[in-house]
């Protein structure tokens, strides 16, 4: 997937507790070419493989390691016209993604130009299970979620209750994400389309997280949501960096663009390159996947990202109870304290740490 001129996304999921469950890790890539899935996910120094696996790749760096599974999901570059090669194919594994060879074998011979990919920490009791590894997908449509939805319990017998019979049927699993993309799914006015516009996704997905609050708020949740979604068609890309809080940012988001993702130096060392206007690439990460921080812009609080299928991208405000504009003062004073306890960090490598990878390139 990754390779000539490509878009692409990135995203993490954490724990709900900062000294015991750590944080997982989301990757989408759009493109206008196919790349090399290897190029995202096993060969780069920051990859979101050894961001799970190294600690100094963390922030915090005591964060522990993501060892509850893990999931690829991409589009055949070049699909016939029947239904079924247009759904995305996905490889799910409970084992810890930087051991297990069967993603280095496919990530070397994979090639795709839409991809996501996801590497868990557990935030629910229980035993790890494919069933709950992201992302999901429904028809042509795929789903990940980088956060959690504060006591979901509380609203989960709504939010099912609220559901169509096929989609409260659906989820094999029983995370609140999975459900998140059920409520997405019906807010669609056909979820099993075969084509999307934009702002048909981009409405919907307004729509799931005003619904999720509305049912917080009746039934008297206080603490706030961190809702980092992502989903796509396999043409259009949605997603969000939002949290139902006015006082706290939400969980880091990060994108870059340009012509080509190359590897500049042996050891994995990557960098974004821009030879002219064009924006064969977008990537758009929880943590970067370079070191290079000048490559990369931060997405504000309580935002929506949108790339289209003819590879713009889209800046969107989620306006509503928590959205703080811009000369507000209170934008300013955010508070990151939130979702770093709840173990999502900074977004960046330390500089420190950055520095002591390249030297030992």
């Amino acid at each position: 997937m990754l390779g000539a001129s490509p878009h692409s996304v990135l995203f993490c999921k954490r724990s709900s507790s900062p000294h015991s469950l750590p944080p997982a890790f989301q990757l989408v890539y759009k493109g206008t070419e196919p790349i090399q899935l290897s190029h995202l996910v096993t060969r780069p120094r920051h990859s979101i493989i050894n961001q799970a696996f190294e600690s100094k790749l963390r922030m915090p760096s005591s964060r522990p390691m993501n060892a509850d599974g893990f999931g690829i999901g991409w589009y055949d570059p070049l699909p016939e016209m029947a239904l079924e090669n247009e759904r995305p194919c996905l490889f799910k594994s409970i084992s810890p993604a930087w051991s297990n060879a069967n993603l280095t074998r496919l990530a070397e011979k994979i090639r795709s130009s839409l991809v996501f990919a996801h590497v868990r920490a557990s935030t629910m009791a229980g035993a790890p299970s494919e069933d709950n590894c992201h992302p999901w997908m429904f028809d042509k449509l795929m789903w990940m979620h980088n956060g959690e939805i504060n006591e979901f319990r509380k609203i989960k017998r709504a939010v099912q209750q609220s559901l169509p019979e096929e989609l409260f049927l659906y989820p094999s699993g029983y995370t609140d994400s999975e459900w998140a993309f059920m409520i997405f799914l019906s807010k669609l006015k056909d979820p099993h389309a075969r084509s999307f516009t934009h702002v048909e996704l981009r409405d919907a997905m307004i729509q799931t997280i005003q619904f999720i609050n509305k049912l917080s708020k009746e039934a008297g949740i206080t603490g706030p949501s961190l809702m980092n979604f992502v989903v796509t068609d396999g043409e259009t890309v949605v997603a969000t960096r939002y949290i139902s809080s006015r006082t706290s940012e939400a969980s880091s988001l990060f994108f870059s663009s340009g012509t080509s993702f190359d590897e500049y130096q042996e050891g994995g060392l990557y960098r974004m390159t821009k030879a002219d206007k064009r924006e064969n690439i977008i990537m758009i990460s929880s943590e970067p996947l370079t070191f290079e921080r000048s490559d990369w812009m931060e997405v504000k609080t309580n935002t929506m990202i949108v790339i289209t299928p003819k590879m713009n991208l889209l800046q969107i405000p989620i306006i509503d109870e928590f959205w703080v504009p811009p000369q507000d003062p209170a934008r300013s004073t955010r508070s990151r304290d939130f979702a770093i306890n709840m173990g999502y960090g900074l977004g960046f490598a330390s500089e420190a740490a950055g520095r002591d990878i390249i030297a030992s390139a």
